[in-house]
């Protein structure tokens, strides 16, 4: 599950790691008192107003402003909330922003050159050990800097069986080039951010820019977190951060009726159970000249009903020219399947692209006479280089 940046950082925060001040709003009228309280707490005159969206490269894209008055942070919060921001990272209609996040200013001047560094922690499954990579080019363009200079990515391997050692944030700090109080404020960061990591359950950490300020100060300028769903179960308070907003609503609704649903960009939706069977459905579709337009499992439970719902989201997708019906029974009953499949013609009403259906396993017999006998223009497979050479028939 995605976080919000202001939502990731008040998760870190409670880990010991330092963040700037802030306050989120959704009202630009709000604004000024955020800043006025945020200056009565820190004295600073400028502060950065921030977009919120599950997107990086918002500066890119005009979504973070620094404001030098009252009278241009009230400007910015109106000019951003409501906006269509459009970044590298998102599609070309962009995402709409619902509220930002006001902070303290953190480039003020002093006695030392502040520094821009990247830090991520996540986990290496070629390896299957969580890995931090860092850089001392931190910033906007750190892609370019692992494209054209890898040799300033830096990665530390964790052993899980000991987990992070106070020599690897040494080596980390020592990387970074630091020295006296940034070095050691840059131990005990590495150290919080990774507690944070494991204790949360994310299955990314990513600061960019991890920041060392004027007073050698080491604060988490900006953060991405990400949480393994298979973990909110333990974090209820995680689970409640969830913004609908920034899921495709097509998902959000596949998922209020038990169904994985993930949304691509090809002509053949799929419907199957099991993610192993999906992947391999996939590959078929491929394989017969077409592209599958989703990722959609029913789950070893499917009953007629929510096939049927199945159908409905597929039916969406104005690309789909076909839909692959592929299910093995073996916890699911295909006789369920079938009843679906009839089901959803009839109460959706008029179906204007092919549907092949292939059923095997518990109660397949049952499952084709049903098939058959609905009078339904439905294309049968017995196996799958059967459904394939119908894919690609209906799709000629």
């Amino acid at each position: 599950m995605n976080l919000h940046e202001f939502q990731g950082k008040n998760i870190l925060k409670q880990f010991g790691v330092q963040i700037p001040e802030g306050i989120v709003i959704e009202n630009p009228n709000d604004a000024v008192e955020a800043a006025k309280t945020i200056q009565s707490k820190t004295g600073t005159s400028i502060w950065a107003v921030k977009a919120q969206i599950h997107a990086g490269g918002r500066g890119k894209g005009g979504g973070v402003k620094i404001a030098k008055s009252l009278e241009e942070v009230k400007e910015f919060a109106n000019s951003i909330i409501g906006m269509q921001l459009i970044t590298p990272q998102t599609n070309a209609k962009g995402k709409k922003v619902y509220k930002v996040l006001i902070e303290e200013n953190i480039y003020y001047s002093g006695e030392f050159k502040p520094a821009e560094f990247y830090i991520s922690i996540l986990l290496n499954r070629s390896r299957n050990r969580n890995m931090i990579v860092y850089s001392t080019q931190g910033g906007m363009n750190i892609e370019e800097v692992a494209e054209k200079t890898p040799h300033l990515i830096f990665k530390e391997e964790i052993d899980p069986t000991v987990g992070l050692q106070a020599f690897q944030c040494r080596k980390i700090a020592s990387n970074f080039g630091l020295k006296d109080k940034a070095f050691k404020e840059m131990v005990t960061f590495v150290a919080s951010l990774y507690k944070a990591y494991i204790e949360s359950d994310a299955s990314l950490v990513e600061i960019n820019p991890l920041f060392k300020a004027a007073d050698n100060r080491i604060i988490a300028a900006d953060a991405k977190v990400v949480i393994d769903n298979n973990s909110l179960f333990r974090h209820p308070d995680i689970s409640l951060m969830r913004d609908l907003n920034e899921e495709d609503p097509t998902e959000v609704e596949a998922g209020s009726f038990g169904l994985n649903y993930v949304k691509l960009d090809g002509n053949v939706g799929c419907m199957v159970n099991g993610a192993g069977l999906a992947m391999a459905t996939m590959d078929i579709i491929k394989l017969s000249g077409g592209e599958p337009a989703n990722f959609l499992d029913v789950g070893g439970s499917a009953n007629a009903k929510r096939v049927e719902e199945a159908f409905r989201i597929i039916l969406k997708d104005p690309n789909v020219k076909a839909i692959l019906v592929n299910i093995f029974g073996g916890i699911v009953r295909c006789d369920r399947v079938a009843n679906g499949v009839v089901d959803a013609y009839k109460n959706i009403g008029t179906i204007n692209v092919p549907i092949i259906v292939r059923l095997q396993g518990t109660n397949s017999i049952e499952a084709k006479q049903i098939i058959d006998g609905s009078g339904l223009k439905v294309f049968s497979a017995i196996n799958l280089e059967d459904a394939a050479a119908l894919v690609k028939k209906v799709l000629n």
